[in-house]
């Protein structure tokens, strides 16, 4: 038995979310407004939270501190695993990445975001309806629309402009889908219109120190274990243009021993999701829960595989 520290991505952020973290997790805070000059404590309103920039450096601080307080009292998880903007916590639990250059690349990763699409453009979840399906309606769609993120068998994300999401989410109600529901991002994430800002923060991950994980690191968008550095920077530069198959990565966690699957900050959107796959195992949020509990339920992982 094994177990997983799953980090959130653009979408859980709160306001407030790192005025609501721990006492314990002031170093981090103070770390990584060290880093970039600024009060990290400003960026968590519900004004600054429109900025893409500030929605991603919230939630890599976040992850990142409420990791360090568990890795700080207890045993480090077998295998970590983000969410698309999650991917940079887990890099930086997983030993591989520095929280300072992590600081660095998520803050330019941010801009060159909200730079390429300003406006009219995000994401819609479209739930009760299969990816095929899903697939269908885009392929028959108008304009710039495409599949991006694979939730669940039947939750799945699209993006693109405004229009094009509007007419695939009329026709997806039309086909009997449970819900269509544009999601809290002003950016088209996921798919092949963010093509170029991948490649100009590929650039700037060029002069970046990678190392072989510490922890095993789970890609969210290939579903599957990295552990070669130069893998790991071209999973995490490019995957603001590649498909994130979330639930793929769920099932590799579970094939792989994995029973005890703790979320990080902020939210408890993945361990909705991880219900529906650990149908054998513990799941739970960081948030609402105490320490002392995630604690033991970490060391009791670890003493079953012994």
């Amino acid at each position: 038995m094994s177990s997983l520290f799953a980090f959130p991505g653009q979408g859980a952020q709160q306001a407030g979310m790192l005025h609501q973290l721990p006492p314990e997790a002031t170093a981090s805070l103070v770390e990584a407004s060290d880093v970039l000059g600024e009060d990290v404590l400003a960026l968590d309103s519900a004004e600054a939270l429109q900025s893409t920039r500030a929605v991603q450096l919230c939630l890599l601080v976040a992850g990142v501190s409420c990791a360090r307080l568990l890795l700080e009292r207890g045993p480090a998880p077998d295998y970590v695993a983000g969410l698309s903007i999650g991917a940079y916590a887990a890099a930086v639990i997983a030993g591989s990445l520095g929280f300072a250059d992590a600081l660095r690349l998520v803050a330019l990763r941010g801009e060159l975001m909200q730079r390429a699409y300003p406006q009219g453009y995000g994401m819609t979840a479209i739930l009760g309806l299969d990816q095929g399906t899903v697939e269908r309606l885009l392929a028959e769609a108008d304009g710039p629309v495409f599949l991006a993120n694979i939730n669940a068998e039947n939750q799945l994300v699209i993006a693109g402009s405004e229009a094009s999401m509007t007419a695939v989410a009329e026709r997806a109600r039309k086909l009997g889908a449970g819900a269509a529901k544009r999601l809290a991002m002003s950016v088209p994430s996921h798919c092949e219109l963010l093509g170029q800002p991948a490649r100009e923060l590929a650039d700037a991950f060029a002069g970046v120190e990678l190392r072989r994980p510490a922890i095993r690191y789970l890609s969210g968008s290939t579903a599957r274990p990295i552990f070669d550095p130069e893998r790991l920077r071209d999973d995490l530069a490019f995957n603001m243009c590649r498909v994130i198959d979330w639930h793929a990565t769920l099932r590799t966690a579970y094939e792989r021993g994995v029973r005890l699957h703790i979320e990080l900050p902020p939210g408890t959107v993945l361990s909705g999701l991880a219900r529906r796959v650990f149908d054998q195992g513990t799941v739970i949020a960081f948030q609402g829960a105490r320490l002392d509990t995630l604690d033991a339920l970490l060391r009791e992982e670890v003493s079953r595989t012994r």
